[in-house]
């Protein structure tokens, strides 16, 4: 009787420890889904879709709060890829939260207008401007998201946006049935 009683005891601190184990190294931090839809959005940061961010918005989709086509810098890529993942049907972009742009887009500020108020720097959600008060603010290219929201705030209306020009990092093929029919219509 005393064998079977120590038996059980060292049975249970094994799959006690086995458990424990097991519990820390496959343990799954947030919830993999919102990841997922967090990966495939464009980490503007822009909340043209109605959420403060990217991760907020993933979050409203995952939950069911939030639609697929809110998201004007994805895009339809996005809206598709998004209803892969899902297993839902792809829809048009919502017209309510912005189009679709063809081009990529960032800020330029025209310095020699700029009075420094800092309101863009403030304005925008990934920190790519840069200035100091009374100084003038230059945008850092490679952090531009052109997501627009730094131009309703300045005052002077010193910010444009403009395409970013086509070089080794932004050039993409084209899509071979696009150029098919390109080609098919001067024929």
């Amino acid at each position: 009787m005393l064998s079977a009683i120590l038996a059980l005891g060292v049975l249970a601190v094994v799959f006690g420890l086995v458990l424990g184990f097991a519990a820390i190294r496959f343990k799954v931090e947030g919830d993999p889904l919102v990841d997922k839809i967090d990966n495939l959005l464009p980490q503007t940061q822009c909340g043209q879709c109605s959420y403060p961010g990217c991760r907020p918005y993933a979050t409203a989709i995952a939950n069911g709060d939030a639609d697929i086509n809110q998201c004007p810098p994805g895009g339809e890529t996005t809206i598709i890829a998004l209803a892969d993942l899902l297993g839902r049907d792809p829809k048009p972009l919502n017209p309510e939260n912005g189009q679709e742009q063809e081009d990529k887009t960032v800020a330029v500020i025209e310095e020699s207008i700029c009075i420094g108020c800092t309101l863009c720097v403030q304005a925008c959600p990934v920190d790519a401007i840069l200035g100091a008060a009374k100084q003038m603010h230059t945008v850092i290219v490679d952090e531009c998201t052109g997501c627009e929201l730094c131009i309703p705030p300045c005052p002077v209306e010193c910010i444009t946006m403009e395409p970013v020009e086509e070089d080794i990092h932004t050039w993409k093929w084209s899509d071979p049935a696009e150029t098919e029919t390109v080609v098919e219509q001067k024929a």
